[in-house]
């Protein structure tokens, strides 16, 4: 870098990211039908159809309220989309401001082929951002049901110590349900990737 040149400082997302990702969710309406990412699906969108959702706790065990999360993840066949119709792969979330809990309705994802011939096993990047976070933080959910694959996928082979990779897998609920709560700080702190 050069001595011209300098690194712009980094800044929280502030207390007013609801207004400007979500207005509808915080009661701004008339903006926008919907918020952007508010639906995953269309009738016709083909796979398994399954929710998740869970709460972002701070350093402290208290959950955020006014956090914004998005998810990107491949279509049930492995395939990342932009131009489908019927499932777009992303979507964005508002904590609820009371519990902190946020939801997504989606499909499971397939298994995602990387260039090199290995396989990604079903996953979901998460991203997340809320006031007091400089930076957005990435992380993975992954599926408890796919436990034998995880052991040869590329990105988890990564993480270390491997004592932390269970911070990364859901909880089975009912109805099709999974539960990912993300710890910010602590024992429990799920791993983050800097991506």
């Amino acid at each position: 870098m050069s001595d011209d040149l300098h690194e712009t400082a980094s800044q929280t997302a502030g207390p007013y990211v609801h207004i400007g990702c979500m207005p509808n969710a915080c009661g701004i309406t008339g903006v926008f039908a919907e918020d952007l990412g508010a639906q995953m699906l269309q009738a016709e969108t083909p796979g398994q159809r399954i929710a998740i959702e869970g709460v972002i706790f701070d350093g402290d065990g208290a959950p955020l309220t006014d956090a914004v999360v998005e998810i990107w993840q491949a279509d049930e066949q492995g395939r990342y989309t932009t131009r489908s119709a019927a499932f777009s792969g992303w979507g964005r979330a508002a904590a609820d401001a009371e519990t902190g809990r946020w939801r997504f309705e989606t499909i499971k994802p397939g298994a995602v082929p990387c260039p090199d011939g290995t396989v990604m096993v079903p996953h979901i990047t998460v991203w997340i951002i809320a006031r007091g976070i400089n930076i957005g933080l990435h992380t993975r959910m992954y599926f408890p049901e796919d436990y034998d694959m995880q052991a040869h996928d590329p990105v988890l082979a990564r993480v270390q110590p491997t004592g932390r990779l269970h911070t990364l897998i859901a909880e089975p609920g009912p109805d099709a349900t999974y539960n990912f709560n993300i710890y910010l700080q602590g024992p429990k702190e799920t791993v983050f990737f800097d991506v």
